[in-house]
């Protein structure tokens, strides 16, 4: 049905979806300073979304044959909310690289449900870089 590239690329989507919550949370309740009481909702909110993402990508790997990962993508923290938010931003970043990629691809293998799923979680991930992005202005 769907190729082994295919079948890895979501998966490692999947490992980047999870890490992205796991950090997103953790952030939530790490934040510390006088804008905590703002960004900590954001990083929580954005976490769950994040977490939806992973579900909805690891149905569509069960549906093609594929196994789901159990391990996410290496977890960063930070120290204050300015890198926090950094080290989100690039994590955003990184991901819509990767679901551009997937989304070529999966329209190559004409795989038009994964190309949708990707489009609608690939506009996600751009507000969340841009809610990050906003975070980050002085």
């Amino acid at each position: 049905m769907a190729s082994k590239e295919l079948l890895k690329k979501l998966n490692d989507a999947i490992a980047r979806e999870m890490q992205a919550s796991i950090q997103y949370m953790w952030q939530h309740i790490m934040v510390k300073g006088i804008n905590a009481q703002a960004i900590g909702p954001i990083f929580r909110q954005i976490a769950i979304a994040e977490m939806m993402h992973a579900e909805l990508i690891a149905e569509r790997l069960d549906y093609l044959g594929g196994e789901p990962t159990t391990q996410p993508t290496p977890i960063e923290i930070g120290k204050n909310a300015k890198e926090m938010l950094k080290l989100d931003k690039k994590a955003e970043e990184e991901a819509i690289a990767m679901y551009k990629d997937i989304i070529k691809l999966a329209e190559k293998e004409n795989d038009y449900t994964t190309k949708k799923l990707f489009e609608q979680i690939l506009a996600d991930e751009e507000n969340h870089h841009n809610t990050f992005s906003t975070l980050l202005e002085d």
